[in-house]
């Protein structure tokens, strides 16, 4: 029974319970296996190429707004459009979602050029694409 008990570790992450052969160990941590997926696949937001291959793809589709989007990339980009604006932290909560997976989200949605970071007096949402700065309003 000790040796049962050995078998099993949590993960560092979201301490879920998992047999030892089913963990990976990264940097003196204990990971199952989505949160070392997750914390390995980090799309980057500012990538002009994934822009432009994007770009060319929904044009070339004929998609537009939120046409050819996942449900929850819909979702997403509904909410910002219809508050003007959210923080990357609420969005996480609104949707039960990682932060990393957030991110991920938006660095999609920013390569279709449908949502754009805009830096306000409290942080930074995510808005509209084509939103003005509310300096400039």
């Amino acid at each position: 029974m000790t040796e049962e008990k050995a078998d099993h570790v949590i993960c560092g992450v979201c301490g879920c319970e998992l047999e030892g052969e089913d963990s990976i160990e990264e940097d003196g941590k204990v990971l199952c296996e989505d949160c070392y997926i997750e914390s390995h696949h980090k799309i980057k937001t500012c990538d002009p190429w994934a822009v432009r291959s994007k770009k060319m793809f929904r044009e070339g589709a004929g998609l537009e707004g939120a046409e050819g989007l996942t449900d929850l990339q819909k979702a997403i980009y509904e909410l910002i459009v219809s508050t003007g604006g959210v923080k990357r932290e609420d969005l996480a909560k609104k949707f039960e979602i990682s932060p990393q997976e957030a991110e991920n989200q938006f660095a999609l949605l920013r390569h279709c050029e449908l949502v754009k970071g805009q830096k306000r007096s409290d942080g930074v949402y995510l808005v509209p694409f084509d939103s003005l700065n509310p300096e400039n309003v």
